[in-house]
């Protein structure tokens, strides 16, 4: 009777330190998780025109004129821009990638424009002109395309042209699932972009920690659920699937952000053949990344060349190049090669949003 009872206080203990060791790694998870996902999503100003090498607006406005109209997105207001005012064919919304923001898309924006569309571009929460102290998290993009569909929704000039979406990574990821919410949306065009965000934060942490990131898929999938409510939860491939949206999926298969094996919409429909779906596997040596497949190769080739000028310039100045040495370097370069656009996949993508609002 002895021995049983000693059994059973050493089960209790034993148990008791299992629980208390439970507890204990959750609660550091949890912190682990909140401050290197915290930390992945920082607010994103405006990029420096004068040492970067992006288009600029103020040298394009006269022939590219745009309206700026604002929206709220949970609180912050966003910087909305509307393009092409005169254009009746249809209005392509554009949702931009993590980094940047609706202006690092000018090249897009401009063909697009040129082809006869109507554009809205914005700026995500924290994300250049648009208020925010943080991009937030994954989701956010989502969160903030809902905004802008239920702005577009709302103002007369623009709810009756027919609704496109094209979204790239980050954008691509928020065009594919705005498929899960209710709007009458003609056709999708999704660029490099993730699956769920799920499945994009966890690609992204296993970089990051390793093995160790099959330990905190739970404490990730809760924190996202904190902030994000069930949109945290939203997939593409059951947002396509479940619709009968023209979706164009196109992916680089060396896609060094988002693997096209791995997180990626495309992993999900390469091999499957569906009516209202269309893929693009980019498979050119030259650019098949995850930002490169939208320049020309002239453009690929310039920008080659001036990474071995500014490698040089880099090891000249120890790994510290002087700010006016940078501003000396950019000034005289060709910001309109250095953005030249891929005419091939533009025309492509251009004539699939034709065909959506023909049927």
């Amino acid at each position: 009777m002895f021995v049983k009872k000693e059994k059973k206080s050493k089960l209790r203990v034993l148990s008791l330190v299992l629980g208390g060791g439970i507890i204990i790694f959750s609660i550091i998870s949890m912190v682990i998780v909140m401050v290197t996902y915290n930390a992945q999503f920082p607010k994103i100003e405006r990029h420096d025109s004068s040492v970067s090498l992006g288009l600029i607006y103020d040298q394009l406005q006269d022939q590219y004129p745009r309206r700026l109209v604002d929206f709220d997105s949970k609180g912050n207001q966003l910087q909305g821009y509307v393009y092409g005012q005169d254009s009746e064919m249809g209005l392509v919304v554009i949702a931009h990638g993590l980094g940047g923001g609706a202006d690092s898309y000018l090249a897009q924006i401009i063909y697009f424009i040129d082809q006869g569309w109507q554009v809205f571009a914005y700026d995500a929460t924290g994300s250049y002109d648009s208020e925010g102290k943080s991009t937030k998290g994954f989701p956010q993009s989502l969160v903030d395309l809902d905004a802008a569909l239920t702005y577009i929704s709302s103002q007369p000039q623009l709810n009756g042209l027919p609704l496109l979406l094209f979204g790239h990574s980050w954008g691509g990821y928020a065009v594919a699932n705005a498929l899960h919410l209710d709007y009458d949306i003609k056709g999708v065009v999704t660029v490099s972009a993730s699956n769920s965000a799920h499945e994009m934060i966890v690609e992204q942490g296993q970089k990051i920690m390793g093995a160790f990131m099959v330990t905190q898929h739970p404490y990730l999938w809760l924190y996202q659920r904190m902030l994000f409510g069930k949109m945290a939860s939203y997939n593409a491939t059951k947002a396509i699937n479940q619709s009968d949206v023209p979706v164009f999926i196109i992916h680089g298969v060396e896609d060094e952000m988002i693997a096209y094996d791995g997180s990626s919409i495309i992993s999900n429909f390469k091999d499957l053949t569906k009516p209202h779906v269309k893929t693009l596997s980019v498979s050119d040596v030259n650019r098949s990344g995850h930002n490169d497949l939208f320049r020309s190769l002239d453009s690929i080739e310039y920008i080659n060349q001036l990474n071995i000028k500014y490698l040089e310039l880099y090891h000249q100045y120890n790994e510290n190049i002087p700010y006016n040495i940078k501003q000396e370097f950019y000034a005289p370069l060709d910001r309109k090669l250095a953005q030249d656009i891929n005419v091939e996949l533009m025309n492509e993508i251009h004539q699939f949003l034709k065909e959506c609002i023909s049927n």
